[in-house]
């Protein structure tokens, strides 16, 4: 899997670990490509939207996934700074990914094999040649199976809603804890129950709990471990 360009890095795990924000961090530690695919089936929910299909349409989610990935209008893009990107027709969505509607839509229309497998190539085409750092759901389980390193960072389920609401309320949005938990744990329980590419931690994957710990901590710790399997 790997090449002179260092290793494939795979970081899982439930919604609200901190996926997003350590993969960044580890990435720019080690010199390394993101690859953000949780934005890809976020995007896709979006796509999904705007097509006028139901997340509950598998049939109309799954038509408005393969025609945009066909046309191009949902790609994924080599961006600035070694982040990869999320076009939908042609434009970075921004924050109208990270709603929490849209992250319940992905859960959605992520349990649909239509979807995953029109978005699989496109993951692993940024993966190939080594040298990045993806995150998701089934990185290390479907998507790159023999990657080098597989990292399943979690967290309880109140230390996620916790940290959610705190992310709503410096956007300056509302968010109830109590809600949030619930959706948190709906969440986990639609991610981990689907029928194709479940959520499940790795057999050979190394597990990082940041229930207790500081993203710093979490970044050194997964760093480390890429060093010793190779990362250069």
């Amino acid at each position: 899997m790997s090449d002179a360009r260092g290793i494939v890095v795979a970081i899982d795990g439930p919604a609200g670990a901190g996926k997003s924000t350590v993969a960044r961090r580890v990435a720019e530690a080690l010199g390394y490509t993101l690859v953000d695919t949780g934005s890809l089936y976020r995007a896709s929910a979006l796509v999904a939207e705007r097509a006028g299909a139901a997340v509950d349409d598998r049939a109309g989610v799954e038509a408005a996934v393969r025609t945009a990935v066909a046309r191009g209008a949902l790609r994924l893009d080599a961006g600035d700074a070694g982040i990869t990107r999320v076009l939908v027709d042609g434009d970075d969505p921004g924050e109208a990914l990270r709603t929490p509607a849209m992250s319940m839509g992905a859960s959605a229309v992520a349990a649909y094999p239509g979807v995953r497998e029109a978005l699989l190539d496109a993951q692993r085409a940024f993966g190939r040649t080594g040298g990045v750092v993806l995150e998701g759901r089934d990185i290390g389980t479907v998507v790159f199976p023999t990657a080098e390193l597989k990292v399943y960072l979690t967290a309880s389920a109140e230390e996620r809603a916790r940290r959610r609401c705190d992310e709503l309320r410096s956007k300056g949005l509302d968010a109830d804890y109590a809600v949030t938990l619930s959706e948190v744990r709906q969440r986990d329980q639609q991610d981990a129950g689907r029928a194709i590419a479940p959520l499940r931690e790795a057999a050979d994957a190394v597990r990082v709990d940041s229930s207790a710990m500081e993203p710093a901590a979490v970044v050194d710790a997964i760093v480390a471990l890429a060093r010793a399997r190779g990362a250069v």
